[in-house]
């Protein structure tokens, strides 16, 4: 299967258009098991941080199928989960990547947030300690239909944060995505508040895999290109990356087709 793509750059951010959320989901695998490998040959362990949603759904099924990859020299962390969730809700971020990733691959070390710990402060001072004890080299990501990368939905995202993991108040149009995407059956069910992952915690991060595809998305996309680089728009920040590649499809990109050739 040979993905036809298109490409251009929004400032430092690389952006890559496929025909289908397929063949976006097989190149991604593809390219981040290229970047993994390489950073294996440099010695050591790779740290890796993997965002859990439908629309990682065909990445996490492709890169989980790449068995070249020495994946007991890899690390694994999720970027956010839900607070006051139960511990066996399919909700829960680390039981949606357990079921599609980390149950399939022997990695050398799992790193759940506990999104049902009775002292949430302590849970975000534990997990960032582990980050900062194994720093993140790539970091699999997607973007909100708000915009939002992680749980830095606009009115809490701070590209200064010095936290590299907080609790935050979800907003409206973050909660309703998670009905839109068929996670909740309706809006009173989605939790208020969550663990994420801070802004200068996903930046840190060697290289970025952002897939976003969906028509859902085709709005958030087209701010990521087009808005200032401001917390009101958080996915912008992605364009300062030094080494992010944004994954499209023809859905997700169809308000740029001037830009992608």
């Amino acid at each position: 299967m040979t993905a036809k793509i298109k490409q251009t750059k929004a400032g430092r951010l690389n952006v890559r258009e496929y025909e289908s959320r397929a063949l976006m989901g097989v190149d991604a695998a593809r390219l981040t098991a290229e970047k993994i490998r390489w950073l294996l040959g440099e010695g050591g362990e790779v740290n890796m941080v993997f965002a859990a949603a439908p629309s990682q759904a065909e990445f996490l099924v492709a890169l989980r199928a790449e068995k070249s990859v020495e994946w007991s020299r890899v690390n694994a962390f999720h970027m956010d989960e839900y607070l006051g969730l139960p511990d066996a809700a399919s909700q829960r971020f680390g039981n949606f990547l357990k079921e599609r990733i980390f149950d399939h691959l022997p990695f050398c070390s799992v790193h759940y947030i506990q999104g049902g710990a009775s002292d949430p402060l302590a849970e975000c001072a534990r997990y960032e300690a582990l980050l900062k004890e194994f720093p993140p080299h790539v970091i699999c990501m997607g973007i909100g239909e708000n915009g939002h990368i992680a749980f830095n939905d606009p009115h809490v995202a701070d590209f200064n944060d010095s936290k590299w993991v907080k609790i935050v108040d979800l907003d409206e149009a973050c909660r309703q995505q998670q009905v839109n995407d068929d996670c909740f059956c309706e809006i009173g069910q989605v939790p208020r508040h969550a663990i994420t992952l801070t802004v200068p915690a996903l930046m840190s991060a060697q290289t970025a895999f952002c897939m976003v595809p969906g028509a859902n998305k085709a709005m958030a996309v087209f701010n990521t290109f087009q808005q200032p680089v401001s917390e009101p728009y958080p996915a912008t920040i992605l364009r300062e990356h030094p080494d992010a590649t944004l994954f499209l499809d023809s859905e997700s990109a169809q308000l740029l087709p001037e830009l992608l050739k």
